[in-house]
This record gives C-alpha cells, sequence and structure tokens, in this order.
C-alpha cells in the first residue's frame, strides 16, 4: 500500500534499462519503495541496474518483458502481481527512432509506432485491469511533448507518442473512481542515453528532474505533469499555430 504521502512501497517498471524510470526508482527508494520489479529484455544493462538499486536497499527482482511482444503481456505481468500488490506501474519504455531512416524503411517506422503506442496499449491495459482488482494503485505513463503536435523533424515518434497520451487520457477516466489513479508525464528533451549526439533543444531537463516531477505528481495525485512545467504554456502556443507559420518554425 502507498504511505500517507502517496507515495509506493512496491514498484513495477516497464523499461527497466530507462534513464527516467531508474531515476524514478532511485528517488522512491529513498523515501519509502522497498520492493522493485524491474521488466524488460533480459541483458546484462538490466541485471546491472537490478543490482545498483539492490544497492540502495530495495528488494529488486527482474523480469522479461518486450513490448514488442503482447501476446506475453497478460502472462509476465499477471505473474508479477500474483506475489503481491503493485502500489505503482511505471510504463517507461519507448524508442525514439531515426525520422530520415525510418521515413525510407517503412517497417522501422512501424517498428517505432509498435514499441511506443501498440506495446504501451497492451501493457497499459493488462496493468490497469490488475491495479483495479486490487482496487487502489497508480499507473504513471511516460509521454512526451512531442506528442502534443506533430513536427517535421520528428512526426513519426511524435505521432506514436500522441496516440499514446490519448490513449492514456481515456485510461484514466475510464478508470476514475475504482481507486486506480493514472498520471500521465510530458518531458520535454532529456538528456539521456535515447538522446545522447542530438542538438539540444532549449528547456532541455534531466531524468532526475523528470523523476522529482513524478514524486510530486504521485503526492498531488496529478494527472497530468509537465517537465518543465512552463512547457504546457509554450506547447499550448504551438497546438494552435495556423500550420502555414507552423511549417516556418525551426522544429
Amino acid at each position: 500500500m502507498k504511505d500517507a504521502f502517496g507515495l509506493p512501497q512496491s514498484l513495477l517498471v516497464l523499461g527497466g534499462t530507462s534513464d527516467i524510470a531508474l531515476a524514478t526508482a532511485r528517488r522512491l527508494i529513498a523515501r519509502r519503495t522497498r520492493t522493485v520489479w524491474l521488466a524488460g529484455r533480459p541483458s546484462p544493462a538490466l541485471e546491472k541496474a537490478a543490482e545498483e538499486l539492490r544497492g540502495l536497499g530495495a528488494d529488486v527482482r527482474t523480469v522479461a518483458f518486450d513490448a514488442l511482444e503482447p501476446e506475453s503481456h497478460e502472462s509476465v505481468l499477471g505473474k508479477v502481481f500474483a506475489e503481491c500488490d503493485v502500489d505503482m506501474v511505471l510504463l517507461a519504455f519507448g524508442i525514439l527512432g531515426d525520422q530520415a531512416h525510418d521515413e525510407r524503411e517503412p517497417v522501422s517506422a512501424v517498428r517505432v509506432a509498435q514499441t511506443n503506442y501498440t506495446g504501451a496499449v497492451s501493457a497499459g491495459l493488462v496493468a490497469a485491469a490488475a491495479l483495479q482488482t486490487q482496487g487502489h494503485g497508480s499507473l504513471v505513463v511516460l509521454s512526451s511533448v512531442a506528442g502534443e503536435r506533430a513536427r517535421r523533424s520528428n512526426f513519426i515518434y511524435g505521432s506514436s507518442k500522441a496516440g499514446l497520451d490519448a490513449f492514456a487520457q481515456g485510461l484514466g477516466d475510464a478508470l476514475y473512481g475504482t481507486g486506480v489513479h493514472v498520471m500521465v508525464v510530458r518531458p520535454g528533451f532529456v538528456r539521456s542515453r535515447m538522446t545522447a549526439g542530438l542538438d539540444e533543444a532549449p528547456l532541455a531537463t534531466t531524468p532526475d528532474a523528470v523523476a522529482t516531477a513524478i514524486e510530486l505528481g504521485l503526492r498531488r495525485r496529478s494527472e497530468t505533469v509537465w517537465v518543465p512545467g512552463k512547457l504546457r504554456l509554450i506547447m499550448t502556443a504551438l497546438r494552435h499555430t495556423p500550420r502555414p507559420l507552423f511549417r516556418r518554425l525551426p522544429l
């Protein structure tokens, strides 16, 4: 069960090697979280992440999970929920892709969409059903400001995040009043392994800053969290910018 401040004692991370997810896990372990499941493709990186979190005092287990295998999600996640209640599920997996390459190779573009959207729909619904059966818990979904409006430079990734964002909002509405809390997190450009080598965007943030915002959002039971917060006004303006003008912006 969550503590009096709304923070989880147990955490399931879907995307167990994500920089943002691990920063969030470290922050929550420093507060109250004692049990962590890291779900992801088996790899040395996943085991290294688990060892790091164990060193912080948590009971950490790894779970073989692949976003591109939705037929396995119910079985894989069901085993986690069968062991004990899970207070928080952090849906943190996703890939950026390579816009120029993916435009030329539609199969690669489809992989971005299947990972970021289709896989998330499957895992999100499975996790939501398990949380609803418990009667409590939070599902935190890592979206992106890229989903607010598709930009020429990354519209494949942006469109997948737009779908994810809309799905998570609708799921939150469907679960309202059930005891399950859904929170959508919309970071801007995050300095992480996924964005290494890319030109940094204005108002860039860090995994630790996103983790801090997630903790605050949990305490407040927020439905939407922007990181940094001022991006909310900027993206609102961009969303309503006329297309002829929007095309001219260096985005």
